[in-house]
């Protein structure tokens, strides 16, 4: 087993053990007593799950999101200070993080999956040169993008050999708006 693993069981055997003491002092004050903390404690335990588990969908509703009419797109500044955008590519939603200092749209091959592109049959003739050194990529072409009101046939993209948290949205296709940072929303427009 990983010492990682082992850690946890040593923890999680702690934790049980402490609990287990407590359940032992505390039947000594009476059964039913004991029987209403224990529920108590669990309905708390019960809530705090459900918190947890919720999260994401509890504060989706609170944070702003991108919103689109006619002629725009505005893309909240998030959490962590980027700018995302939701863009509809063959039908699927991939998020993309609006990077100006990126000259490509590039997609993860996650991404890529999702769309339908097997990362393991492409050919990773291009390079790119990225903050952690350079990394191999392959030439992709995408067809049917929807950002908002604008659709476009087809665009050009790679898909990156290496690791990446998220999908980038370069210079390649920000170079068709006009991009205005105001506050904390960036407004793309044609």
């Amino acid at each position: 087993m990983p010492d990682d693993t082992v850690m946890r069981l040593v923890y999680m055997g702690v934790l049980l053990a402490t609990l287990a003491g407590w359940a032992i002092v505390e039947m000594r004050k009476g059964l039913g007593r004991t029987v209403k903390m224990m529920l108590a404690w669990g309905m708390i335990l019960l809530g705090l799950m459900a918190v947890y588990g919720l999260w994401g969908d509890i504060t989706r509703g609170l944070r702003p999101s991108q919103q689109a009419d006619a002629a725009q797109v505005t893309l909240p500044r998030a959490a962590d200070g980027h700018y995302y955008a939701q863009i509809q590519i063959q039908g699927q939603e991939i998020s993309f993080m609006v990077d100006t200092g990126a000259s490509d749209v590039v997609l993860t091959r996650r991404d890529a999956r999702k769309l339908g592109i097997d990362p393991a049959s492409l050919l990773y003739l291009g390079q790119a040169f990225t903050a952690n050194g350079p990394v191999r990529t392959a030439r992709v072409d995408l067809s049917d993008v929807r950002f908002g009101p604008f659709r476009d046939a087809s665009l050009g993209a790679s898909v990156n050999e290496g690791e990446m948290d998220g999908s980038l949205l370069g210079m390649a296709y920000l170079n068709q708006f006009k991009i205005t940072i105001s506050g904390d929303q960036m407004v793309l427009s044609r």
